[in-house]
């Protein structure tokens, strides 16, 4: 009749690293939805778990602090690298804001409360849309419970000093601006023409104020650009999705030693 008290250090364990990954992953980490609901679902979550993984009898002594460390850690890494590749399309809107001269009047993001570039904020708010139509929060979720095949419960600690990690992490930086570039390319090379148009029209007809004629017609183009654009983001966001997906294992495989 006792026994599921034995299971509260292990349930404990769970409840701590999928409160770290719902904390702060794309979605479900968003400042609009309240903490007693991230906290409700992560003991849900947890308590659906516990029963489902290898959960091994966790003592609570020294090393059990030692362990709840380590699984927020683990939650805190690995969502915070899906955080991060999921901004390659704040990043992407920053580069067309830039050319379309959106960058003056930036807005403040709900989910940072920082500033965030115009578009980035509107593309950003569509391709969540779009995640939750294709069950991206589906596969969110099956990256926390996956997690425990490559991180088990009880491992104490994690290869922080192994160089891989550390070189893994800046490759999935530098990946996230590349996949940024190449969301922004089609509205930014179109921009560059538009510019490069101008500086002929200067050219031939000097009596013409291109300072003043340049910033409307630049956003009247982003934006008729943009409306053409959305199909291809589309596309980018899913290719993206894979590509946190991918990240987010491998970077378990690498701090469970695998």
């Amino acid at each position: 009749m006792m026994e599921w008290i034995n299971e509260i250090p292990g349930f404990l364990l769970v409840f701590m690293r999928v409160l770290a990954f719902v904390a702060i992953l794309p979605i479900y980490g968003h400042r609009t939805i309240p903490v007693t609901h991230k906290i409700g679902l992560s003991a849900f979550l947890a308590w659906v778990m516990i029963f489902t993984i290898d959960n091994p009898v966790v003592e609570i002594n020294g090393t059990y602090f030692l362990l709840i460390i380590k699984e927020v850690l683990v939650g805190l890494m690995v969502g915070l690298i899906a955080m991060i590749m999921m901004y390659a399309i704040q990043v992407a809107g920053g580069f067309i804001d830039m050319n379309m001269g959106f960058l003056i009047a930036n807005v403040v993001d709900p989910q940072t409360g920082a500033q965030s570039p115009l578009v980035g904020s509107y593309l950003y708010t569509f391709a969540l849309l779009f995640l939750l139509l294709i069950n991206g929060h589906h596969l969110m979720l099956d990256g926390v419970f996956y997690s425990y095949q490559f991180i088990p419960l009880d491992q104490v600690f994690l290869p922080f000093g192994d160089e891989a990690i550390v070189y893994f992490v800046a490759e999935s930086f530098a990946k996230m601006f590349m996949i940024a570039f190449q969301m922004a390319l089609p509205i930014v090379g179109s921009l560059f023409l538009v510019d490069v148009a101008l500086g002929m029209v200067s050219r031939t007809v000097p009596q013409m104020n291109v300072f003043v004629v340049g910033m409307p017609l630049k956003i009247l183009v982003g934006l008729l650009l943009l409306t053409v654009f959305m199909g291809v983001f589309f596309m980018g966001v899913q290719a993206l999705m894979n590509e946190i997906i991918v990240t987010m294992r491998t970077l378990m495989q690498m701090l469970g030693g695998g």
